[in-house]
């Protein structure tokens, strides 16, 4: 597996990255043993960059985590993340339900890494991210807290999920941000207007989350009532009946591009986002082997400038059927 740099202070980490949210959250999720196999074939396939956070599960996610790194600690580059605020758990409020609000407040930060580091099982996150930005708290507090955890041996390199330009700006004029994680896909390009080029423009690294479109792009997603009921694909936009029937014209296409090409859909749709730049390491979800080798091997993938072209055209956003997120969730990015 090649290497690619995120930021400029030197954090290497293999160019494709392993989201570990649908082992634990959202999706339906393997059994603890399936999810630790494909986490320890991750290294030998040499994925080396894990990601998580503390509100996938919550919390268990991070545990299952630190059950895969005993032994493995040094070979794996840890990223997590915190911003939610997370009620506890109810008959009323289980997984997503307890995600309550954002909260960034200097204390609980502190309170979440420790925590954080508890469940890892861990001395250092390698790459800590505010999962979002928490308009109430001036952004510049918020790195200077995670700044003194980088002082203190606790974190090495810093992060932020979804920012808009002018916020990451600001954040990375009082220490140094490492990554930028959003989500980026050819069906999701708005970053493209908003902190991709401030990232380029700054050094800083670019982290895609699902590159594969929620497993929409594979071209294998089932339909979205075959999909769990607990699953939360069922309620985003895209997901519901009308949009699906008039998005699938779309799949078939990349499917038939894929074929062109000598390999599947969803491995094209992440060469598309590789080669978008040196700097994006993407990291689509796996929760199985057979998947994550699958994606694995995109990354020898190579497009032209013409097959970019066709492929970016052919799956222009602006032909797609729905937002990425709930109006409700996408009030909380690009802020």
């Amino acid at each position: 597996m090649q290497t690619r740099r995120l930021g400029s202070r030197g954090l290497e980490v293999s160019a494709l990255g392993l989201g570990c949210m649908g082992m634990s959250f959202a999706y339906a999720s393997p059994q603890e043993s399936e999810a630790l196999d494909t986490l320890h074939q991750a290294l030998e396939l040499g994925c080396n960059f894990w990601d998580t956070a503390e509100v996938y599960g919550p919390y268990t996610n991070e545990s299952l985590l630190g059950k895969a790194l005993k032994g493995r600690r040094d070979k794996v580059v840890v990223a997590t993340k915190f911003g939610f605020d997370i009620a506890p758990e109810s008959p009323k409020r289980q997984g997503a339900a307890r995600m309550v609000g954002l909260d960034s407040r200097p204390d609980h930060i502190r309170a979440v890494v420790h925590a954080s580091l508890k469940r890892l099982d861990i001395d250092t996150i390698d790459l800590l991210y505010q999962h979002r930005v928490d308009p109430r708290v001036p952004i510049e507090d918020v790195v200077g807290v995670m700044a003194d955890l980088v002082r203190q041996g606790k974190v090495r390199f810093l992060g932020l999920s979804e920012p808009s330009g002018a916020t990451l700006r600001r954040a990375h004029a009082v220490h140094p941000i490492s990554a930028v994680q959003s989500e980026y896909s050819l069906w999701s390009r708005d970053v493209e207007q908003t902190s991709l080029p401030v990232c380029r423009e700054l050094g800083i690294g670019f982290v895609p989350y699902s590159p594969l479109g929620r497993g929409v792009l594979t071209g294998k997603l089932p339909a979205p009532d075959q999909l769990g009921e607990d699953d939360f694909r069922r309620g985003l936009p895209r997901f519901q009946a009308e949009a699906w029937e008039r998005n699938s014209g779309l799949i078939a296409t990349l499917e038939r591009m894929a074929l062109q090409r000598g390999c599947t859909a969803a491995q094209l749709a992440l060469a598309w986002v590789l080669a978008q730049g040196e700097q994006i390491v993407p990291i689509p979800g796996a929760s199985r082997a057979r998947h994550l080798r699958e994606n694995m091997e995109a990354a020898g993938i190579r497009l032209s400038a013409e097959d970019l072209t066709e492929i970016g055209a052919a799956q222009d956003p602006g032909k797609v059927q729905g937002e990425r997120y709930t109006a409700a969730s996408l009030k909380l990015v690009n802020i």
